[in-house]
């Protein structure tokens, strides 16, 4: 059962007692990402991520780096464009340990000029081999194309230009505005002692927002139906089509889960089938959803060789056709439903999965399904609210982003496709 204890400052303490294992997963979850950032702040968010390693008032960062590796334990964080998570995991007897240094981190990072120096490059070197990957680049250029007048379209990664201009006091200014406890969430799973959560409360029960402190906003930014074209001496050709989907807070968030698997989530999929295993056009043929708190996209990437870009353009575009015109069949739509369930027992079987979905859920919700009510709303799902999202999706024209040899003419290709 998944619990909720709100410090008196406003930090939610989210934890699931799991008592046959051996292990503890935490997470500090702070409700900031890239959407929230200024334009001159693109990047900050990332590059704050990575500075809360490099050093305490009373921890260098290789000192926090040995500490870890001296329990046998996993320190890590990632970015998104909603939310940073920095978490750990580690054996039961080593929590207090984990959550100390974890804490250390949040509250004592000093951002010391030369190790700000260090990471810049480290984070130009993380966007320069992202540009370099083609099947990396090529998604963002897609999200500029959909929103290019918001910061949902901007990298997470930040840009050369941006990375640049970051200080300390920039530092400092971000998470005063966004580090505040109501922004807050200490996500646990595992195996759990009441002296740990003590412990946490202890830690993190005591700090108080910064009047530069900001609400949470969003922008429910519009959707547009662009193109970008790349020239890349490359091998493939690269081509990502995205079309407008729903929020995570949708009532039709798991049939649209559902629609994704059916249209390129896996290996029967109607995209892998055509485009790989009928026609051979392609080694990576996908989809893959994208959800926010007020908007959402639907996201088909392949590549292939120079020579079939047409082709497997043309091929995407037909099966999106037939979808929209003939539905999906009972036989599909129970096959989603079943790899729908059989995913999220099987992530549950991890505690750093479930640390990660009862963050996410009371950062973003607030409230927590159990698995029987989970298990219920995937076997809700209707063909009648799949054939709606089908409708609803598909109706809008697509952002197309293509980098290649030779497809500096694509563009009259993809508007009169």
């Amino acid at each position: 059962m998944v619990s909720v204890y709100t410090c008196q400052n406003g930090v939610r303490i989210v934890y699931e007692h799991i008592p046959y294992v051996r292990s503890i997963s935490v997470g500090i979850w702070v409700g900031a990402g890239s959407r929230f950032e200024l334009p001159e702040e693109n990047g900050i968010t990332h590059f704050i991520e990575h500075m809360l390693f490099k050093g305490t008032s009373t921890r260098t960062a290789r000192q926090i780096a040995e500490e870890f590796d001296r329990i046998g334990g996993e320190l890590n964080a990632f970015t998104t464009k909603e939310n940073t998570c920095y978490y750990a995991k580690v054996l039961n007897h080593h929590g207090i340990l984990a959550i100390d240094i974890l804490a250390d981190m949040f509250f004592h990072s000093v951002f010391e000029k030369n190790e700000l120096e260090k990471e810049r490059q480290v984070v130009l070197e993380e966007i320069l081999m992202s540009e370099d990957a083609p099947d990396d680049d090529i998604h963002e250029r897609l999200w500029r194309v959909m929103y290019p007048d918001d910061a949902l379209g901007l990298p997470i990664l930040g840009t050369k230009e941006t990375l640049q201009t970051f200080d300390r006091n920039m530092i400092q200014n971000y998470m005063d505005k966004h580090y505040y406890p109501k922004n807050v969430v200490i996500s646990l799973a595992g195996n759990i002692s009441k002296e740990l959560l003590l412990h946490i409360e202890s830690l993190f029960g005591h700090f108080e927002p910064s009047e530069k402190a900001v609400p949470l906003h969003l922008t429910y930014p519009k959707f547009h139906s662009g193109h970008f074209v790349k020239e890349r001496d490359v091998e493939q050709s690269h081509i990502a089509m995205s079309y407008p989907a729903i929020s995570v807070k949708d009532q039709n968030y798991f049939s649209f889960i559902a629609l994704n698997n059916i249209i390129g989530g896996n290996m029967s999929s109607r995209l892998f089938q055509e485009v790989r295993e009928e026609k051979g056009l392609a080694y990576t043929i996908y989809s893959y959803p994208s959800c926010y708190m007020d908007v959402g996209a639907i996201t088909i990437y392949g590549s292939t060789n120079n020579q079939q870009l047409s082709i497997l353009h043309e091929t995407i575009v037909k099966s999106i056709e037939k979808i929209k015109r003939d539905g999906v069949t009972e036989g599909e739509l129970e096959n989603g439903k079943e790899q729908l369930k059989a995913s999220f027992l099987l992530n549950m079987e991890s505690m750093t999965n479930r640390m990660t979905r009862n963050g996410k859920n009371e950062l973003i919700f607030g409230r927590h399904l159990t698995i029987d009510e989970i298990i219920e709303k995937i076997e809700a799902i209707s063909m009648d609210s799949v054939t709606a999202l089908i409708q609803k999706i598909f109706s809008v024209e697509p952002a197309v982003a293509i980098i290649g040899q030779d497809v500096q003419n694509y563009e009259r290709k993809i508007v009169n496709a």
